[in-house]
């Protein structure tokens, strides 16, 4: 096994030179997209024993390299396209909130038996990492003071659980886009000029998709002219100094959380006419989250199942399961489009940088900033509605 740090980045960069080029290469890797096939390709190397399911290299690249990949990405944003898509993300955030509460509540009331005391505590962290992000799963959990062994387990389920959801919500939307597309074609025609061209109606309703999945790629797979020395320059000081600007405010403010800063400064950063200007941020940005969810895939070692014990594991994937039920029921239900669901879901599961890593890859430029913006109502979101769902439990549980 491959357990050298720089081994291992060496390893994962391999996995995403390899998606990415079959992405690009090959239209049903296009389908699935460098995100899902990178996660898919660590996953298999990690659980056949060639690289580890943890390593240094994986804390780093979930830390200041996903940080710095969010930044760059975030200079690359339209503002503007949080007044089109803000108040469908929300709405579709509350709705996925909504589903990781009620799965957490069904898990514990049907595995406490299996799990034990300590079951009301994982009915409050999973139901606070599945609104917010895994941060919200170590926020609630120390303030629930969950034991040490449990805690692990609970880890090693939550991580093995969200990269599944993240692969499911890659895939969701083009399973929607493709039968609303055979609906739209089969539609009865209602004039005789529809009647002779029927497959109209599905291309009109594809080409936005196209559009923003063109946009998308232009900013984030190719540079507009070429990236200069210059550029790197200023992209080296605005990510470091937004980090360690983050990092600062947020010790200094708690609770308010750090990354809550980092946007806030490089949204304000964008609007810079010299920041503008700048060729490369998004591609680099892509890089960095593609690298991310790669180790992502990597630390989800199916072998850890039986180690922490299958009840752990069925509490994690009832939660999402529930979870994806709700918001993908009836979001669609309430009419809300399937993408932003997605977005909004792993905002709920993953937290900001997942909601930005998945409106990256699958080609949403209008849902980056909302989903950034539900991500990070998600920290303080779930940590409320954790602590209160837990002490509700801990009266039926007992504890």
């Amino acid at each position: 096994m491959i357990t050298d740090p720089g081994a291992v980045f060496l390893v994962l960069a391999g996995v995403v030179a390899v998606s990415v080029a079959l992405e690009l290469r090959w239209s049903a890797f296009r389908a699935l997209g460098s995100a899902l096939v990178g996660i898919l390709l660590a996953m298999a190397l990690s659980n056949a024993g060639l690289i580890p399911g943890e390593s240094p290299a994986y804390a780093f690249l979930g830390g200041p390299s996903v940080s710095a990949g969010i930044v760059l990405i975030l200079l690359s944003v339209d503002v503007r396209s949080v007044v089109r898509a803000g108040p469908s993300m929300l709405a579709a955030f509350g709705v996925g909130a909504l589903g990781s509460a009620v799965g957490a509540a069904m898990a514990g009331l049907l595995l406490a038996a299996d799990i034990g005391p300590e079951t009301w505590k994982l009915v409050g962290q999973f139901t606070g990492t599945y609104i917010g992000g895994g941060v919200n799963f170590a926020a609630v959990g120390a303030a629930l003071d969950t034991s040490g062994d449990l805690f692990a387990a609970a880890i090693a389920a939550d991580v093995l659980v969200t990269a599944i959801w993240m692969a499911a919500c890659l895939t969701v939307p083009v399973l929607f886009a493709r039968r609303e597309a055979a609906v739209a074609g089969a539609r009865p025609a209602d004039d005789a000029v529809a009647a002779a061209r029927p497959a109209d109606a599905a291309v009109a309703a594809a080409a936005p998709f196209e559009a923003e999945e063109a946009s998308l790629h232009r900013m984030l797979y190719s540079s507009v002219g070429a990236i200069e020395l210059g550029d790197l320059a200023l992209m080296a000081v605005i990510v470091l100094g937004t980090l360690w600007a983050s990092d600062l405010l947020g010790a200094a403010l708690a609770p308010v959380p750090g990354v809550l800063f980092l946007t806030t400064i490089a949204l304000l950063l964008a609007q810079v006419p010299a920041v503008k200007r700048m060729r490369g941020t998004g591609v680099i940005g892509n890089y960095l989250v593609l690298i991310f969810l790669a180790a992502n895939g990597a630390q989800s070692v199916v072998a850890n199942m039986v180690v922490i014990g299958p009840p752990i594991v069925y509490f994690a994937l009832l939660t999402v399961a529930v979870h994806g039920v709700v918001i993908f029921g009836l979001g669609r239900l309430v009419g809300l489009d399937v993408r932003t669901l997605a977005v909004a879901s792993q905002a709920n599961v993953g937290g900001p940088a997942s909601a930005i890593a998945l409106a990256t890859a699958r080609g949403y430029p209008h849902l980056l900033l909302p989903g950034v913006a539900v991500g990070l109502l998600g920290y303080a979101a779930g940590n409320y509605a954790g602590l209160a769902i837990a002490s509700a439990f801990r009266g039926v549980l007992g504890g």
